[in-house]
């Protein structure tokens, strides 16, 4: 027994202790500590003249332990406390929330009056020296990807000191992409000396090809002539070429670019367009109002997000089945109440969605005022994925991209393998004949009226996290949406699919040409004249459903 409590107190109370305790700044030793309190101290009342020289010193003193106090310092968020001059980070979150945290462990703080807080100042040359700063650190002591990171960091800001320590850093260097990207750094400085010719060879060899905005400017530079014009013939071609190469790698990245916006800008148009397909394919309605839906569905997320505002991150799954009930709903009792009235007379069908749009577009004014609500983003949404320098892929955008694949391939599930799904090709094909083998055709209108609208208020969802949330989000899309079904083919999901990529590509790769209004113009007569040729759309219906 004895034993037992003296293997509790030796190591597990000690273990339970380090993992309560917040992590501290690893200081080297207690004077380095005593001066670094002494510096922290100085930095609350340093004028600018003083700051570089003083975050110089703080650098050396803390080493990476300060990198969280610099960087909130460089991001305009380090406060301090009048009386007692203790630091803090000061951040607003959404909704005006105001949090206080502490500058090494970020651990939030209580009893803190954030009104009184006062802010260390900041100009702009205290934040290129707070850049290099932090650079620096991560160069020696950060990990792989930021050892990267800082080196590009450099690339602008090729000093005398900078060049000392990237090659300091070069000689002990394992990581092959952060030794390229610090060789690529050395070599411009190569270009800007009067270095000998081979190694200027050599410097342009290293920077052929590379997409590095710096490099890409280092070399214009030199070639345009109006700037420092490269008198060596040998090495002006050697520089000549490596513009080529990296020009003609922009261009196709560029290219890549346009066609991911295309395909994000189809993605909408699927979701937008696939619930409009699905009851313009059965019902021959022309539904005016399922722009509406889209908006319900928008609206919907907004609301769930004032509902959980702790809970931002989770907020999205809560409002996609939300959203896919509410606009569900709704539209199930359009159809229940007003259209299932109007069989057959598709004219004065579009007149009455028309007129319940603008009902739904006016409740909306009266509930929510008519000014645009902002939808935050999840975390796990925002940001980009930086491929290159040249390309990058933002993450709502590819999510979407995503999500709207899947909900396509579960609304094709449904449609072959389900009951439901049988019954709607049986009413589009043949209304009567399914009428009197006893399906329900008034019920199968209600649901697939109810599903199309529910798609779209999941599209909603989706476009809230793209744009604004406004009343006339809806009509933005609904003419697009039935220049996409119209296009791929009434009622079919796989010309809906190509049709709406079709056209989100057509309509990005235009824009750069002819603008963003003429590029909508462009295509919508192409489809007028399309029609003329293939008034059935891409992919025809066949069978009894053509009569």
């Amino acid at each position: 027994m004895r034993t037992l409590l003296l293997l509790i107190c030796c190591f597990v109370l000690p273990m339970a202790a380090a993992q309560q305790a917040p992590e501290k700044p690893q200081i080297t030793s207690d004077s380095n500590q005593a001066e670094l309190s002494s510096l922290l101290l100085e930095l609350t009342q340093a004028n600018f003249r003083r700051m570089p020289e003083l975050v110089t010193e703080i650098e050396q003193a803390g080493g990476r332990a300060v990198l969280p106090l610099l960087t909130a310092l460089q991001d305009g968020e380090l406060y301090y406390q009048p009386d007692t001059r203790e630091l803090v980070v000061r951040q607003e979150s959404g909704g005006g929330r105001v949090t206080v945290s502490d500058v090494f462990t970020g651990n939030t703080l209580d009893g803190f009056d954030t009104a009184a807080l006062e802010r260390v100042p900041i100009n702009n040359r205290l934040r290129a020296v707070l850049q290099a700063t932090i650079a620096r650190i991560l160069l020696f002591q950060g990990t792989d990807a930021e050892r990267e990171q800082a080196a590009r960091t450099m690339l602008s800001d090729l000093d005398e000191d900078n060049l000392v320590v990237l090659n300091e850093a070069i000689a002990n260097e394992q990581v092959a992409a952060v030794a390229d990207m610090i060789n690529v750094a050395l070599a411009m400085n190569v270009l800007v000396t009067d270095a000998p010719q081979a190694e200027r060879l050599a410097a342009v060899a290293t920077l052929h090809g590379n997409l590095q905005g710096p490099v890409r400017n280092l070399l214009r530079s030199f070639l345009d002539e109006l700037g420092r014009n490269e008198q060596d013939p040998e090495v002006r071609a050697a520089m000549v070429s490596a513009m080529a190469s990296i020009e003609r790698k922009v261009r196709f990245y560029e290219l890549m670019e346009q066609a991911f916006y295309g395909l994000s800008l189809g993605s909408v148009l699927l979701l937008a367009a696939i619930g409009l397909a699905v009851t313009f394919g059965v019902m021959g309605v022309i539904n005016m109002a399922h722009g509406e839906m889209l908006m319900l569905g928008a609206y919907t997320t907004y609301v769930v997000q004032i509902l959980m505002p702790e809970f931002i991150n989770y907020s999205l799954w809560v409002a996609i089945p939300a959203a896919f009930m509410v606009s569900g709903l709704v539209g199930m009792f359009i159809q229940r109440f007003v259209i299932r009235y109007l069989n057959g007379r598709p004219l004065e069908t579009l007149l009455a969605t028309f007129g319940i749009s603008l009902i739904l577009q006016q409740a909306v004014r009266t509930i929510f005022s008519p000014l645009n609500r902002r939808v935050v983003s999840p975390d796990w949404m925002s940001g980009a994925w930086d491929i290159n320098p040249v390309l990058s892929l933002t993450n709502n955008r590819l999510f979407i991209l995503l999500f709207s694949i899947i909900v396509f391939v579960i609304l094709l599930w449904i449609l072959r393998k389900t009951s439901l799904g049988l019954q709607v090709r049986a009413v589009s094909q043949n209304r009567d004949m399914a009428k009197a083998m006893g399906i329900r055709t008034d019920w199968v209108d209600a649901m697939t009226f109810g599903l199309g609208s529910g798609i779209a208020g999941i599209a909603g969802v989706a476009l809230s996290q793209l744009t604004n949330v406004g009343p006339n989000l809806g009509q933005d899309y609904i003419i697009d949406s039935f220049m996409v079904v119209v296009f791929g083919g009434v009622g079919n999901l796989w010309g809906t699919l190509v049709g709406a990529f079709s056209l989100g590509l057509a309509n990005k790769f235009m824009e750069p040409m002819t603008g963003a209004v003429l590029a909508k113009i462009i295509t919508l007569v192409f489809i007028i004249l399309f029609i003329q040729v293939r008034p059935k759309g891409l992919f025809p219906q066949k069978g009894r459903a053509v009569e």
